[in-house]
């Protein structure tokens, strides 16, 4: 049986890498995005901060810094039906919006 393959968009690899690990100096958030880009495209999009944590290799603290990150730049929609149930996250792509316009 063949793994699950992924695409991902150009972009992510060409520019996204570079800000987040280079410029911001936040390569947990990178690792944290692709973890939710690949969860989302299997289907999964609710886990906790210790299951993200367990995808990545990081701290859950680590992955929480990640997730603030990137809901601060805009990269991730986290929405949670209670305060003690597990988040929901969806990837968002705004480089496609500003290339449509």
């Amino acid at each position: 049986m063949d793994a699950p393959t992924y695409a991902i968009d150009r972009y992510v690899l060409d520019t996204l890498m570079a800000d987040l690990v280079g410029h911001d100096h936040k390569p947990s958030s990178f690792l944290v995005y692709l973890a939710i880009v690949a969860a989302h495209a299997d289907g999964r999009a609710s886990f906790s901060h210790a299951e993200l944590a367990e995808r990545t290799g990081q701290s859950r603290r680590t992955v929480q810094n990640a997730v603030d990150n990137l809901k601060r730049r805009g990269l991730v929609s986290v929405s949670r039906a209670g305060p003690t149930e597990a988040a929901t996250y969806v990837p968002l792509t705004p480089w496609k919006r500003q290339r449509e316009r």
